[in-house]
């Protein structure tokens, strides 16, 4: 059972109790409460289907407030979902989902499951370890299960690693609830951690006593924002609850152990590491039983098999003792160890899945082994009782079947381990330590000190020595050095760090000493986020799982029944003499003949490999992606991925560099270089577009090195001001510099400003553009001043990955809000044909889906916060690794090495893992098409072909040893090389 609550300590704050656990919402004290519902009030979300743009979000806000009876309205365009809350007096559900869709959109109302949850809603989402599960319909048992819970808002649970993930509301249940009614059905549970920040666990070294643990427990009561806490005699871990507005982990751990006056020491635990131990403990036990099992077999198999030719041992087998012979006891004695000692675990999951109304493999092995094992014991007493043995015993049958299904148990295990291993790399990839600088405040160091890299927090000074990993995420703030990211992003060279570069927690320093300033720690590290997406991807479930669940649910009943059908149709055809006697084994009898081969149909037709088709495939495809740089957020993701049809290619920053360079600068007014640069930096100091800090950058170069009064500042102090900035999407911007109106953009702002282009101009214009270059207007006062040129280098391997996408059959778009001949240039360049210029932002999306309408499958490949809505809207969602964190989350596949080769490697290894998975639907439907049969006897009058229950027992462990081990030859992947895929000759 997992601990209770029950075993926790209170530490009471200002007099009151806290309460469970999970109750504490460490930002209620901080909230007036303006979220609540009025009383009376219905709060429902809505999928809005159709929204392209902020107009649209405001159309459908507009529509729904309108309405009498709704008191508010907000609508998520990057979501696609509408909240509302209104009452329900007034307005009803179907009122909302009208009143959307006479806006000319597309409504459906989402029950509470599906609903978006905002920060303020208190929802958690907690993950469990869970043992005992053998086949999909195990897994169906516990989702249903945890479903049904109130406060259960989703479960999701994963065969393959045995974890759990539920979003829960803590005000309705608890982590521990959830626990017990998994192991209230059956199963082994254990909490691993959730998505709340407030939690830690720590090993305890130093606790030898009573007195010890009361000393430890008087210590953390003493400290300011404990909430609860748990100390666990048997592991010395220690569980605290904190509010991290109060205090941090590391005060925490320095004021224990100061407080026992260094007697305690306390390390952070690692809750994957928890779990990969569980894998390795599995393992180990599924030996131990294989190997036992097999031990008390090989005796059983030797008395039926070799003894008999061996006179002298025979005749002492042969030797009564009591009602029975030797040779019975001995085979009675070793098989009742195997059956009930060493097999208890099936009897243990069989009662479970029928005490919760289901069936799964556990059912069938211990049926058919039930069955063998009560009959022969009813043979022994039957011959005792009657004096004769003509009943022949079969324990040797139930004894191998036990083995060889321990012996498929034992291959699984090790095979979940592998599938997991890229997880546990990824945790390897983080130090242990780091080194924390005490500084005073002149910025003095006055004390270098070993922490736990796990209490890093934002803010602190890292040292990181030549040889060691980079700690944390973070910003150098002293030294430069050479670090290896390829662990990270795949680049096998080194990138140099200065200050104010940034740096990624477990990187490799590989030459000089840097000092870093901490930016993002725990799970907003990038590695945390890389181990959330694989943990999170290989929590997904394919679409085409479904179909396995499905059959999964209905197979064993049906599997029973076959066998019934089995039993009766050779029994019954026996006693009518439809067979001869000659059929029946020495000593045999109609009744035995058919239960045989009942026996063998119940063994041979488990359902386990069906279930483990897809996800053994899906995990150990996600595995190898992260080591390709390629994260997949889930089986849904390669699903869609192996039917690509289109990719739709973002120019700026994916194609291109996303480093623009300003290559030209023109006046055509007679006013200075340097002061029309110093115009237009002004105007465009408070854009965040990469063509604005092209030409801030170009501006700061020319006044500091061209001769400016202001050369010796390298910085922007020789800015003029700007007011009333606008950024105009798709256009350019505006503003007033000293007073002047300054427009800077396209034709189009111009033109919209009534400002005309002389045609030298446009000439100028057309030639860099024809060029692939982005022309930029400048104009003040309503004159036209000077254009500038600038241009964004493609990347080097565009051309090539353009060509590759149409080798493998996948047809590659441009889509740009730029100009169309400067779209047509960069097409030209890279060998793209269709293009889609002068997008705006939110219209990206909108190209998506005129791609979609014919029911082709879109992947769209962008980098900016721009891209979103298109990646959102696209069947697959490819986002650049060195991207927005908005593209990211927006992205079905994260391509962590910002390189386009990457585009081929998720589509490649996307079709790749379901040609596999087809084939391990083959291997394990054939495999029960084919076998059934004949385990049934259906080819025995003809053939002769028979399938005692041992042998069935065998080749149902190697259905399931096959598809996994069909599964694990994908780690054998290797990306695909351009050569290959452009059938290009080196010489």
């Amino acid at each position: 059972m997992a601990p209770g609550f029950g075993d926790f300590q209170l530490a009471r704050i200002s007099g009151e109790d806290v309460g469970d656990l999970e109750d504490v919402r460490l930002l209620d004290s901080y909230l007036d409460g303006s979220d609540a519902l009025e009383e009376g009030m219905k709060r429902i979300q809505v999928r809005v289907t159709g929204m392209t743009c902020s107009a649209c979000s405001t159309s459908v806000e507009g529509a729904l407030r309108s309405l009498n009876g709704v008191l508010s309205a907000s609508v998520a365009l990057l979501q696609n979902k509408a909240d509302v809350v209104f009452d329900p007096n007034l307005v009803k559900d179907v009122d909302v989902k009208d009143a959307i869709e006479d806006a000319g959109f597309e409504a459906e109302i989402l029950d509470e499951s599906n609903s978006y949850k905002t920060k303020n809603s208190g929802a958690l989402v907690g993950q469990f370890t869970i043992g005992g599960m053998t086949c999909a319909a195990c897994v169906n048992s516990v989702e249903g299960i945890l479903r049904s819970l109130p406060g259960v808002r989703r479960a999701v649970v994963a065969l393959a690693t045995s974890l759990g993930e539920v979003e829960y509301d803590p005000a309705q249940i608890g982590k521990d609830d959830i626990a017990s009614a998994i192991e209230d059905a059956g199963f082994e549970a254990s909490f691993v951690q959730s998505s709340g920040q407030d939690k830690i666990l720590l090993g305890v070294a130093g606790v030898c006593s009573e007195v010890d643990v009361h000393l430890l427990e008087s210590i953390i009561s003493t400290l300011k924002g404990v909430r609860q806490f748990r100390f666990d005699w048997t592991s010395r871990e220690l569980e605290i609850l904190f509010d991290p507005e109060v205090v941090k982990s590391r005060s925490l751990v320095e004021g224990i152990e100061k407080g026992s006056g260094e007697n305690f020491k306390l390390h952070v635990t690692n809750p994957y590491t928890r779990m990969a131990s569980k894998d390795v403990a599995e393992a180990t036990n599924m030996l131990r039983l294989f190997t036992s099992s097999i031990l008390l077999s090989i005796p059983v198999f030797l008395i039926r098999v070799v003894c008999p030719r061996i006179p002298l041992i025979y005749s002492l087998l042969l030797w009564r003792c009591g009602p029975f012979m030797m040779g019975d006891w001995l085979k009675w004695t070793l098989v009742s160890v195997i059956q009930f000692v060493i097999g208890k675990r099936f009897y243990v999951a069989a009662g479970r899945a029928l005490r919760n109304g289901s069936t799964n493999m556990d059912v069938l092995v211990a049926l058919g082994t039930s069955a063998s094992y009560f009959y022969s014991v009813f043979a022994l007493l039957y011959g005792a009782v009657t004096g004769s043995r003509s009943l022949p015993t079969y324990f040797e049958t139930s004894s191998m079947l036990i083995t060889f299904v321990l012996l498929g148990k034992y291959l699984e295990s090790l095979a979940k381990g592998k599938t997991s291993d890229a997880i546990k790399k990824l945790i390897e990839l983080a130090p242990a330590t780091a080194l924390l600088l005490i500084k005073d405040k002149g910025g003095r160091c006055i004390e270098e000190r070993e922490i736990d890299a796990l209490l890093i927090q934002p803010g602190d000074i890292l040292k990181v020595l030549p040889g060691a990993k980079v700690p944390s995420d973070g910003v150098v703030v002293w030294g430069s050095s050479y670090i290896n990211e390829s662990m990270v992003t795949g680049e096998s060279d080194p990138v140099l760090k200065e200050v104010s570069s940034v740096v990624i927690g477990g990187t490799m320093n590989q030459s000089g000493v840097l000092h870093i300033e901490a930016t993002r720690v725990g799970s907003d590290a990038v590695l945390s986020q890389i181990i959330s997406l694989v943990e999170t991807a290989q929590m997904s479930k394919a679409p085409i799982q479904k179909f396995a669940d499905f059959v999964a649910s209905i197979f064993v009943p049906t599997v029973v029944a076959m066998a019934l059908v089995t039993f009766f149709g050779w029994y019954a055809a026996g006693v009518l003499g439809a067979y001869p006697e000659d059929w029946l084994p020495k000593n045999g009898n109609y009744f035995v003949f058919s239960l045989m081969f009942s026996i063998s149909v119940v063994v041979i037709a488990c359902p386990c490999a069906l279930g483990l088709a897809t996800p053994t495939a899906v995990m150990v495809a996600t595995g190898v992606g992260a080591n390709n740089g390629v994260l997949i957020k889930g089986g849904d993701a390669l699903e869609r991925a192996q039917k690509v049809k289109y990719v739709i290619l973002d120019k700026t920053g994916t194609l291109t560099q996303g480093k623009a360079n300003v290559t030209a600068v023109k006046v055509f007014n007679g006013m200075g270089r340097g002061e029309f640069l110093k115009l237009v930096a002004s105007a465009e100091a408070s854009s965040e577009h990469p063509m604005a800090r092209a030409i801030m950058d170009y501006a700061r170069h020319f006044h500091f090195f061209e001769g400016s009064e202001n050369q010796k500042d390298p910085n922007f102090g020789w800015l003029m001001e700007a007011s009333e900035f606008c950024a105009l999407p798709g256009r350019g911007v505006q503003c007033f510099v000293n007073g002047n109106q300054v427009l800077v953009g396209n034709r189009k702002l111009l033109i919209e400003n009534g400002i005309e282009i002389p045609s030298h101009v446009e000439n100028f214009l057309i030639e860099l553009e024809d060029s692939a270059k982005t022309g930029i207007l400048v104009a003040c006062d309503r004159e036209l001043v000077g254009v500038l040129g600038v241009a964004d280098p493609l990347k080097r391997e565009a051309a090539v990955v353009v060509e590759g996408l149409v080798k493998m059959g996948v047809k590659p778009v441009m889509v740009t809000g730029d100009n169309w001949r400067t779209a047509r240039a960069v097409a030209n360049e890279v060998g793209i044909h269709e293009v889609m210029a002068e997008v705006m932002p939110a219209g990206k999306a909108e190209a998506v889906k005129s791609f979609q309408k014919n029911g082709s499958t879109v992947a769209m490949v962008g980098d900016g916060i721009n891209d979103s809505p298109a990646l959102a809207a696209a069947d697959v969602g490819m986002a650049i690794g060195a991207g927005t964190d908005i593209a990211i989350e927006a992205a079905d596949y994260v391509l962590m090495r910002n390189n386009l080769e990457d585009i081929i490697t998720a589509i490649d290894l996307s079709r790749k893992t379901f040609t596999r998975i087809r084939l391990n639907y083959v291997f394990a439907m054939a495999y029960n098409v084919v076998a059934i049969p004949i385990a049934a006897g259906v080819f025995f009058p003809w053939l002769g072909l028979i399938l005692p229950p041992w042998a069935a027992g065998a080749c149902m462990a190697a259905s399931s040893v096959s598809v996994v081990c069909s599964s694990l030859l994908l780690r054998r992947y290797r990306r695909p090389r351009l050569t290959t895929i452009l059938e290009i000759t080196i010489e």
